[in-house]
């Protein structure tokens, strides 16, 4: 059997099934990763000629491919924010990204260090790619299609979160990789990580999302000629914007996450009324989707392949405190002060999912550094996203539904 042609069928059932599966599955506790995810492990265990699903092995085409499914999220998740960008009104996203967030690298680098037995490198390469909320699995938790409202600060302030901090944990994982060169014998020179790592590269990025974007938003609804991009109905214009943006972002050295999700904030929130951001939401949700199927499928692949087989019971007993203790602790006490009720505070505490951009953090710093005990960190943060899918994908639906009603009641 050609390994060629059986990868092209399989991929075609896994593009059917992303299409298909979600509306059988709509009044089930069950969710389309976690059966991807089972059927990508089925699939492995069979003896069919199938790629490697050893990210160990193959770093770099994990790095890349977790790169486009992040991507091709962020674009999605900023086109589908309605709620005008503002100080106070997106406050919930500051207190996630400036309290949360930290908090949740330090418990990580400390656990690293304490109970794992990390060196301090590997510790905050853990911290640091477990810090950021995933924007490809967490579909339930997140805000409605463009102009479709369900904008409840629970939504809201999850899916902000996810589009931010993505961008925003490249700076701990640049201190993890200098973390690890400095055991080689060469220092940390904390000048370059401070004026290049965090603030020219953050700042650089969210200044070209802003330019890029609103000179992308011109050209697509403002353009003398007839008819406009934003007439054509051409879906492919979110992929075009998304490769744009990043690929500027990443020729002058700043973090394309982070330009790609203000730029599709930009083009969402100039022209909010206009039909087209449904189009380019549809056609991204629909590259996303495919991606997605891929990586849980490869997922699946890997714990079939024995991904967790470097993991200790230390190894389990953190993923379990990280995912049902450390994220729910942090966003709690992120949100403290908040005006919201505390059902909505727990729920935003308690959802932040982890998932294919902890995978492309990883892989990217595997790329740039050796650190110690690789196998054992695959395992552990694998360990961590699939505990994550699971009690997230089990519970969220129903919670969020819940939730729902009550605001229906209230009204």
């Amino acid at each position: 059997m050609d390994a060629y042609e059986f990868a092209l069928l399989l991929v075609g059932l896994a593009l059917l099934g992303a299409a298909w599966v979600p509306h059988l599955v709509k009044r089930n506790p069950l969710t389309l990763p976690i059966l991807y995810v089972a059927l990508g492990a089925f699939v492995y265990t069979l003896p069919l000629p199938l790629v490697p699903a050893n990210p160990v092995r193959f770093p770099l085409i994990t790095e890349r491919l977790t790169e486009l499914a992040v991507l091709v999220a962020l674009v999605g998740v900023g086109l589908r924010i309605d709620t005008r960008f503002g100080w106070k009104r997106w406050s919930l996203t500051w207190r996630l990204l400036g309290i949360t967030m930290p908090l949740t690298i330090l418990a990580g680098l400390w656990l690293g260090q304490a109970w794992l037995g990390y060196s301090v490198a590997t510790a905050m390469l853990l911290g640091a790619v477990l810090a950021p909320t995933d924007p490809v699995l967490a579909g339930d938790v997140q805000v409605y299609a463009p102009g479709e409202g369900g904008e409840d600060p629970v939504r809201f302030a999850l899916t902000s979160e996810a589009g931010f901090n993505d961008g925003l944990a490249f700076p701990f994982v640049w201190l993890a990789v200098a973390l690890a060169l400095a055991t080689d014998g060469a220092p940390v020179d904390w000048n370059k990580w401070i004026t290049i790592d965090v603030l020219w590269r953050v700042l650089g990025g969210a200044a070209i999302g802003i330019l890029v974007g609103y000179a992308l938003m011109l050209l697509i609804f403002r353009s003398e000629k007839e008819p406009t991009l934003s007439k054509s109905g051409e879906g492919l214009t979110a992929l075009a914007i998304t490769l744009i943006v990043y690929g500027v972002a990443e020729l002058c050295h700043t973090y394309g996450f982070l330009a790609v999700f203000v730029a599709a904030l930009v083009i969402r929130q100039k022209e909010e009324t206009s039909k087209f951001h449904g189009v380019l939401d549809t056609f991204a949700q629909q590259c996303e989707k495919l991606l997605m199927a891929l990586m849980l499928l490869l997922l699946g692949g890997a714990l079939a392949s024995g991904i967790l087989s470097a993991l200790s019971w230390e190894g389990v007993v953190f993923a379990l405190v990280f995912v049902l203790v450390v994220r729910p602790v942090a966003g709690w006490l992120g949100l403290i002060g908040a005006k919201v009720p505390p059902r909505d505070r727990w729920a935003i505490a308690i959802f932040g999912v982890r998932g294919i951009g902890s995978f492309y953090y990883l892989a990217f710093a595997m790329n740039h550094a050796y650190f110690r005990d690789s196998r054992e960190l695959w395992a552990v943060v694998v360990m961590v996203v699939v505990l994550s899918i699971l009690f997230h994908g089990l519970t969220a639906s129903a919670v969020m539904g819940w939730l729902d009603r009550r605001r229906r009641d209230r009204a």
